[in-house]
């Protein structure tokens, strides 16, 4: 881009003016807490592992694969819920603060916008802070089920031998099949993390209220998401279909960079950072 004397516009200076208009949309991904020790799957540190994430099907289908999620997820929430939100968070909710963020969609399921004072954050799959019911649909919090999972293995000493995302510890089968899972203490249906397993579908409803989301945005901010999937990419189109300028902040290439107004390959919490200041906070 270049102004009115066409002289070339640094990109950092562009993502200064495009955000002080404000009506700011964020959509984040798992790039924007990698800097908080918490891995993806298709960054940088996704790039560095073999992970094949569990399938809505095998989940709800076998007893074998409940168990083995459970003891993975049981040793590797620890980490999860330890994870502190980083300066990228922050910055997200101090722009927020200042009335520049309209709304944020995350794809994450960490709960870190929230921890860093973010407010009216859309879940888009959801938390792995709730487990819910798959028979009765009841919600309970993921650290009454830690107490449960603890008190039903009693002497447990599961040892990972990585993190994975979402808080899934790579463990020797051994020490899965000595876990003991717990089920539903009010109906005895299944539990499963409030979280959109691959496979399955975000709820219709909460779709709709992000598709307006960005009809109504005066910039769709996309931090730290590589939008292979359709799951978030799909906001960029609409973004793009309905005229709403759309600028991405992740370190390396993304599916949206040729539906973008402009795309920073940059580190997000220094970026985010150095944006929040320009606006005097």
């Amino acid at each position: 881009m270049r102004d009115e004397v066409g002289r070339a516009v640094p990109a950092f200076d562009m993502l200064v003016d495009l955000v002080g208009d404000g009506g700011v949309l964020v959509l984040s991904g798992a790039g924007l807490s990698t800097e908080s020790g918490i891995p993806d799957y298709r960054g940088e540190t996704g790039r560095r592992r073999r992970a094949e994430p569990m399938t809505y099907q095998a989940f709800v289908g076998s007893a074998a694969a409940r168990q083995r999620y459970w003891a993975r997820s049981h040793l590797g929430w620890r980490h999860i819920a330890h994870a502190g939100w980083n300066a990228g968070h922050r910055a997200v909710a101090g722009l927020q603060s200042m009335g520049l963020v309209s709304g944020i969609i995350t794809q994450n399921v960490d709960g870190l916008h929230q921890a860093a004072g973010a407010e009216q954050v859309v879940e888009l799959h959801g938390s792995l802070h709730r487990v819910v019911c798959l028979s009765c649909g009841e919600r309970t919090s993921r650290e009454w089920l830690e107490q449960r999972l603890n008190a039903a293995n009693p002497g447990w000493l599961g040892a990972a031998d990585a993190i994975n995302p979402d808080g899934d510890a790579v463990l020797a089968d051994d020490q899965i099949g000595a876990f003991e899972i717990v089920d539903c203490a009010g109906c005895g249906g299944l539990l499963k993390p409030d979280v959109i397993f691959f496979g399955e579908n975000v709820p219709r409803p909460r779709v709709a209220e992000c598709y307006e989301l960005t009809e109504q945005a005066g910039l769709l901010l996309v931090l730290g998401s590589s939008l292979t999937v359709m799951s978030g990419y799909r906001f960029v189109r609409r973004a793009a279909d309905h005229g709403v300028p759309v600028v991405i902040v992740n370190q390396g290439p993304t599916r949206g960079d040729g539906d973008a107004h402009l795309a920073l390959d940059a580190p997000l919490g220094p970026t985010l950072t150095a944006l929040l200041a320009k606006f005097g906070s």
